[in-house]
């Protein structure tokens, strides 16, 4: 299905942004800014007098200078990038809460409510144009567009301090003729090499391949990124609160006032958090950083981090996170965002998911064994279809057959409901068989009358007889019941309403204990059956029977 409007704003060369604002002398000389990466130290974003002498980001140091001789060069300072980037951030913070900073120089966020608030995606993309101008940032671009994905691409071809917008719907031709080098697979950084030694140079080509082909041949990462190239989104996950033993924090007493009092602390919290996430195989994609000041102000910023949390990586983020609140742009003589002191600091896990390769599975430990299992289940979906191999996840719901949701072969699980239990959920223990849906059946008293249930959730009898052909004998009497329990769900809603009637029901087999039926109270023919009874859960929905579930 489409995916979600996003607006995303890019501001190219931001660490050649940032290093001007340093250094007003710099701003009309050509400026690289390098990084060691592989071994080798390389430019990493380049100004455009640079540019036009033939710098541009992957050249190594030495080519850079030798291209342009009187080039200024710098080591990137990513501490100081997240600084400056902080103002475009509370910039663009006044438009909408769900902001989530991907990288210094580089945001976003869903489009749906500002959009509909301020007239329309064209109308959002030119005010959030005209706030991060007024920042100091007057060439960042926008772009707006069906996914994450496709919007970075459209703020890349959007003019400096302007704004590209692809339609609804749009995003597949967009993408189309884009290379297939754009795409940005952390976990399988040869993919794109890969793909072009293939003959599919383009994301179209790429997005034409069949799903279950991609699937098999690249795995779950490979599917992701042919889910990107088509332009659509993942499988609707349910969204489930984190767990409250994951957020940690800390209660700073007195007020942390410098960066290194807050990153100490910050740098407990992300131990703590990275280890409980590994101990209980999750990874998370993005944390939420928040603190309270001395002043009574509660901030929170978003960060994502493609391929899951490092514990360096998180620990880098929350300290350039601290520093662009404690010290703000003081370099450049701005007064710091944070007046007083923080009192309280928090890390908040978000996207969590089962981080792959650390815990253990249906395979065990081995990893090799793991990569077969999944070859081979993703050449059955190749066969079958995509939805034709799946594995359970809990799930919240009121039934058992409700607390389970079937999540196909390499799609992202989501993070276990935490919650409480359901109002009206079936109390435990939990069925070993679920039947989706009920099978027939049919439950009578024991003078033989059908039993049903009145619209005050009164039983019109005792259950005496039950009869199904999953249970053992096609069925047999009753030797003990609990219920009904009547659930109305949806009240509200006329055309999704169910009410329903549930029993918590033990069958005796009939060859074991054929007396019961005339006495189901009877301690004698209990004793006798006990060997042979079954237990199972049964609903009554519209004067139909069915048994929806089995006991050990």
């Amino acid at each position: 299905m489409p995916a979600e409007r996003v607006l995303c704003v890019w501001c190219p060369d931001w660490p050649v942004v940032a290093a001007r604002a340093t250094r007003p002398e710099w701003r009309t000389v050509p400026l690289a800014v390098v990084a060691r990466t592989g071994g080798r130290t390389c430019v990493v974003a380049a100004s455009a007098e640079a540019r036009a002498e033939g710098v541009v980001p992957g050249l190594r140091r030495r080519e850079a200078e030798a291209r342009c001789p009187g080039l200024v060069v710098r080591d990137a300072d990513p501490g100081a990038e997240a600084r400056a980037f902080e103002a475009v951030a509370r910039a663009v913070e006044t438009v909408t809460p769900r902001m989530v900073l991907e990288r210094p120089g580089r945001l976003g966020f869903p489009t749906r409510g500002p959009s509909r608030y301020f007239g329309g995606d064209a109308a959002l993309a030119e005010r959030v144009g005209g706030l991060v101008a007024a920042a100091g940032v007057p060439d960042a671009r926008v772009g707006v567009a069906d996914g994450g994905f496709a919007a970075r691409l459209a703020a890349r071809v959007a003019a400096p301090g302007g704004a590209h917008l692809v339609g609804p719907g749009g995003s597949p031709a967009f993408l189309a003729d884009w290379p297939v080098t754009v795409l940005d697979v952390p976990d399988l950084p040869g993919l794109p090499d890969l793909l072009g030694r293939l003959g599919l140079r383009t994301l179209g080509a790429f997005a034409a391949l069949p799903a279950p082909a991609v699937l098999a041949r690249f795995g779950a990462v490979g599917a992701r990124a042919h889910r990107d190239a088509s332009g659509t989104e993942d499988h609707a996950t349910a969204l489930a609160p984190v767990p409250p033993d994951l957020v940690e924090t800390a209660e700073l007493d007195p007020p942390a006032t410098r960066v290194d009092e807050a990153a100490f602390a910050a740098k407990g919290l992300a131990d703590r958090l990275l280890g409980r996430l590994e101990s209980l195989g999750l990874s998370c994609a993005q944390v939420a950083v928040e603190i309270e000041t001395a002043d009574g102000e509660h901030l929170v910023r978003h960060w994502r981090h493609d391929g899951g949390c490092t514990p360096a990586a998180l620990v880098g983020r929350v300290r350039w996170q601290l520093e662009g609140w404690i010290t703000g742009r003081a370099e450049i003589g701005e007064e710091a965002f944070v007046a007083g002191g923080i009192t309280v600091l928090r890390l908040r896990p978000e996207q969590v998911a089962p981080a792959t390769g650390r815990q253990l599975g249906l395979w065990g430990g081995d990893a090799g064994a793991r990569d077969r299992a999944d070859r081979a289940l993703a050449r059955v979906q190749g066969l079958l279809g995509h939805d034709a191999v799946v594995t359970a996840c809990p799930a919240g719901g009121r039934t058992p057959a409700e607390r389970v949701r079937w999540i196909p072969w390499g799609d992202a699980r989501p993070a276990p409901d935490p919650g409480p239990p359901w109002p009206g959920t079936v109390p435990g223990p939990a069925p070993a068989r679920v039947f989706v849906p009920g099978v027939p059946a049919e439950l009578h008293d024991p003078a033989g009358r059908p039993v049903a249930v009145t619209g005050r959730g009164e039983a019109t009898g005792r259950p005496g007889w039950l009869a199904c052909p999953v249970l053992p004998g096609g069925g047999g009497p009753v030797r003990d019941w609990a219920g009904p329990w009547i659930h109305d769900v949806r009240w509200w809603d006329r055309t999704g309403r169910r009410r329903r009637a549930l029993w918590h029901v033990v069958v005796a087999d009939p060859a074991a204990a054929s007396d019961v039926a005339s006495d189901v109270a009877s301690h004698a023919a209990s004793h006798a059956a006990s060997h042979a009874a079954v237990a199972c859960l049964v609903g009554i929905e519209g004067g139909r029977v069915v048994v929806e579930a089995l006991y050990d």
